[in-house]
C-alpha cells in the first residue's frame, strides 16, 4: 500500500505522509503516468473539504459512495462488548444451550491465543485495503448481480483502546468516511454532510467482530445460545445466536424510526475453534408522520472470515468477504432490494500503541456544537 505521496512542487522536498494508506491499484488508476496521478492525488488531497463537493454530478457520486461505506464498510453491531478482562462466565443454572456456548468460546479465546494473550493487548493499529462493489436497486423478484467488473479501490486506518474507544478512517475512491466512538457516543462524519450521531449507548465497529478483536469477540459471544450445527466452506461449525433486547433496540430507535429486530450470528469451527463465518440481521421501520405510512428497511450482512496469522501471539483474521443484502418495502411503497459486497485484506497490525489517550478520539467540532 502506497503511505507516502512525493513532493511534485520541489524535487528535493520531503514527501507528504499519507492520512490513511492507499492501495497501489487506487493510486494507478488516478492517471496514465506517475507524474498525471501525482497531481491528480494532490488536488484529490486539497479536495477534501464540503465546498469543492457542491457540484450536483460529484454530488451525486459521493452520496453513492457514501452509502456504500456506511453500510457495507462502517457499520457498528447493536450490542456493547464488556470492557473486562475476564472471558470466562460460570456456567452454573445455565442453560445446555447457554452452557454449550460458553464452552465453545472458551476453545475459540484458546485458538486465538489464549486469555493471557488476549490480556496482554490494550490497543491496536490497524491498516488494510477494501474492494467494495453493489448492484442497482431493483424492483420486484429480478435476480441481483454483483458488478464487480467495477468494483471501487481504497483502504482505511483503523484505532481502537477499547471496544468503545475507537476511530476508522475509510478512504474509496477519493470519498472520506470518518467514524468512531469517544466512550459516550458513536459519530460518523464525511465531506459535504453534517455529522450524524448514532442513537443510545456507543458501540464497536462490526469490523472489529470480523476477526480482529478476539478479546471483544469472545466476550460478546459469551452470553450467546448455541443453537445447532451447519458446514461452512465444507467445515462444520457450531452455530452462536444473539438477539438483541427491547431495551436496546428502543434505545436505538429514533424519532422516525423503530428498529423491529437485530440479531447476530456467530459460525464457529468445531476443527480449529476460529470464528470463520459472522452474521447480522436488522428490520427497520420508518414513519412517514405526513401521511402516517411506514417503510421497511431490512438488512443482513455475512461476513466470511479468513487467513488466520499470529501477531504478537494472537490470531488475527487477515482477509475476508462481507455480502450485504437491503429489502425496502412498504404498503405505498414498491418493493426493491439491492446486494452489496466487501473483501477486505489486513496488511498491518500493530498492538500496545503508546501515547494513545482520549484525546485521540474526539469526535469533531460539529458534534461538541451540538453538545
Amino acid at each position: 500500500m502506497r503511505k507516502l505521496c512525493p513532493n511534485i512542487d520541489k524535487e528535493d522536498g520531503l514527501e507528504t505522509v499519507l492520512e490513511v494508506p492507499i492501495p497501489e491499484e487506487m493510486f494507478t488508476s488516478m492517471g496514465s503516468n506517475v507524474q498525471l496521478r501525482l497531481q491528480n492525488m494532490m488536488a484529490w488531497m486539497k479536495a477534501q473539504t464540503s465546498d469543492k463537493w457542491s457540484a450536483p454530478v460529484i454530488a451525486g457520486r459521493l452520496n453513492e459512495l457514501r452509502f456504500l461505506l456506511y453500510l457495507v464498510g462502517s457499520p457498528l453491531i447493536p450490542l456493547q462488548v464488556q470492557l473486562g478482562h475476564s472471558i470466562h462466565r460460570p456456567v452454573r443454572d445455565s442453560s445446555i444451550q447457554a452452557s454449550t456456548a460458553k464452552y465453545i468460546v472458551q476453545q475459540y479465546t484458546a485458538a486465538t491465543g489464549g486469555q493471557a494473550a488476549l490480556n496482554s493487548v490494550n490497543s491496536m493499529c490497524v491498516t488494510g485495503e477494501v474492494k467494495i462493489s453493489a448492484s442497482d436497486f431493483q424492483q420486484g423478484d429480478v435476480s441481483l448481480e454483483v458488478k464487480r467488473s467495477s468494483a471501487e479501490s481504497g483502504g482505511f486506518l483503523l484505532w481502537q483502546k477499547n471496544p468503545d474507544l475507537w476511530c476508522l478512517e475509510l478512504v474509496v475512491s477519493g470519498c472520506k468516511v470518518i467514524c468512531g466512538s469517544n466512550g459516550k457516543l458513536s459519530w460518523r462524519h464525511s465531506s459535504n454532510q453534517q455529522t450524524p450521531i448514532s442513537q443510545g449507548p456507543p458501540r464497536p465497529l462490526r469490523r472489529f467482530l470480523q476477526g480482529l478483536d478476539p478479546r471483544a469477540t469472545a466476550n460478546l459471544f459469551a452470553d450467546a445460545m448455541c443453537i445447532g450445527e451447519k458446514i461452512i466452506n465444507d467445515d462444520d461449525c457450531f452455530i452462536l445466536k444473539l438477539d438483541t433486547s427491547p431495551a436496546i433496540r428502543e434505545a436505538q430507535s429514533g424519532p422516525n424510526y423503530e428498529i423491529i429486530h437485530h440479531t447476530i450470528w456467530g459460525y464457529f469451527s468445531q476443527r480449529s475453534g476460529l470464528l470463520v463465518q459472522f452474521e447480522d440481521s436488522r428490520l427497520l421501520r420508518m414513519t412517514n408522520k405526513a401521511d402516517d405510512t411506514d417503510v421497511f428497511w431490512e438488512t443482513s450482512a455475512e461476513s466470511v472470515i479468513q487467513d488466520y496469522k499470529y501477531v504478537d501471539s494472537v490470531n488475527i483474521a487477515h482477509s475476508g468477504r462481507t455480502r450485504v443484502k437491503v429489502f425496502r418495502y412498504g404498503e405505498r411503497s414498491a418493493n426493491h432490494k439491492r446486494e452489496m459486497e466487501e473483501t477486505w485484506k489486513i496488511e498491518e497490525v500493530d498492538f500496545n500503541i503508546w501515547g494513545l489517550t482520549m484525546e485521540s478520539f474526539l469526535p469533531p467540532a460539529d458534534i461538541k456544537k451540538q453538545g
